[in-house]
């Protein structure tokens, strides 16, 4: 059996500090995880389950699979330690990240409010957003927040809780590209390339513009931030990414590949380790965690976890939004309620035919917990923006069955000390 042991390294490209504890170059990565794939633990766990993997298993590449799950094992004081076991993981094979950049910058967004320092200043500040360049739009009321109003709390509620798209938008442009993409390599994440809002198509150069914002209390303005010209981020680090035989544009088929080249990129491991480093700080070098208080990550962690039922505000109507609305892994498309005693930590995303999942699972009761990211691309008939893919017949199915099969390994594994779950016990009232 061959498997990762996790020991992260300063200064060290993420993967390169992933695999074998070693200094690896791309090309020996890519050997590296085509040996892991031909022996290791997730392929092997996968096949005792052919009903329910045996199509993707025989065309992992049309599927462009990668999963990366983390086993945590706890010694006498509680402190963690990890083991991963990878599957097609190749951060050169690109996929479309969707809505799983939203964690990052919800983190970011609070490390930058907190490297501001302003007196008053905080994620609960009242906030306005101008519009003063094209392609821009202002705000100035939120009506699903409590009092109205904008902040960057209420905007990362929305994130975690819906994946919510003009909540990221409004987080991005308070970041900008800028802090936004170094904010992430100078933790060490180097793949990563963010350079866009979501769900509305804008050009580079209106991406690369973010809104002014006005932070206040009553008539008083603690901060203000102008409208900012972004430096572009650095070219993605995969030259030519083109997928599919054609695409829509409009109401028109165009017969050629499209380029993603520009648009976002993020590789799994960067995706588990930026989880990583949120839900284990004290587990990883100074240098990868953000700049975060205690109060900040039991934030986070409330919503990240949070169902969308249990929130006030925004509130959400459970028919609309099941337990498993953005709980992929484990739950797919599942109508019933989750259990108590199980909690997911975690970011999906979904476009163009992509399905991701970056989670934190835990079992209070059977003391369970391990770390999933998985990836799956679904789309027959090779078309980019028609709105036809097998998420229903594929997507939803496998991440649901990885999450469980994953999870029934992991109430079966032995281990020398039990894990103290109790900082993750959260209350949602």
């Amino acid at each position: 059996m061959m498997h990762i042991s996790v020991r992260l390294r300063k200064n060290l490209p993420l993967f390169t500090r992933l695999v074998f504890f070693g200094a690896l170059s791309l090309t020996q990565v890519s050997c590296v995880t085509q040996r892991i794939k031909n022996e290791n633990m997730v392929q092997r766990i996968m096949k005792q389950h052919p009903e329910q993997f045996q199509q993707i298993l025989e065309q992992p590449e049309k599927y462009r699979v990668q999963v990366l799950y983390t086993q945590i094992d706890r010694d006498e004081q509680n402190n963690p330690q990890f083991t991963s076991y990878a599957y097609r993981l190749d951060p050169k094979e690109y996929f479309y990240p969707a809505s799983t950049v939203k964690l990052p910058a919800a983190a970011l967004a609070l490390e930058k409010l907190n490297e501001l320092n302003k007196e008053g200043l905080s994620k609960y500040t009242a906030l306005k957003i101008d519009s003063a360049y094209s392609g821009q739009s202002a705000v100035t009321t939120d009506s699903s927040s409590e009092d109205n109003l904008p902040s960057i709390a209420h905007y990362i509620k929305k994130v975690l809780l819906v994946s919510d798209n003009d909540a990221y938008n409004r987080l991005y442009e308070f970041l900008g590209q800028k802090q936004l993409n170094e904010g992430l390599h100078e933790k060490g994440f180097e793949d990563v390339r963010l350079s866009h809002r979501l769900s509305i198509f804008l050009t580079p150069d209106e991406n690369s513009h973010t809104n002014p914002f006005t932070f206040y209390q009553g008539d008083k303005v603690l901060y203000e931030q102008p409208l900012v010209n972004n430096q572009n981020p650095k070219p993605s680090p995969l030259k030519d990414v083109y997928l599919g035989k054609g695409y829509m544009q409009g109401d028109e088929l165009v017969n050629k590949p499209m380029d993603f080249s520009a648009k976002n990129y993020i590789s799994v491991e960067a995706l588990q380790g930026i989880l990583k480093s949120l839900m284990f700080p004290e587990a990883v070098p100074a240098q990868q965690r953000f700049n975060l208080k205690p109060e900040d990550y039991e934030f986070l962690y409330k919503y990240m976890s949070m169902l969308p039922r249990e929130s006030d505000y925004p509130k959400y109507e459970e028919q609309e939004y099941p337990d498993s609305y953005v709980k992929f892994l484990m739950y797919g498309q599942d109508k019933e309620r989750i259990p108590e005693n199980i909690r997911i930590f975690n970011k999906i995303g979904d476009a163009y035919g992509f399905m991701i999942d970056n989670a934190y699972v835990v079992d209070f009761e059977n003391k369970v917990e391990f770390m999933l990211t998985a990836v799956i691309y679904v789309n027959e008939d090779e078309i980019l923006n028609d709105g036809k893919y097998e998420y229903d017949e594929v997507g939803f199915p496998f991440m649901k069955n990885l999450g469980r099969t994953i999870y029934q390994h992991e109430l079966q594994r032995k281990k020398k000390h039990l894990p103290d779950l109790s900082r993750f016990r959260i209350n949602y009232e």
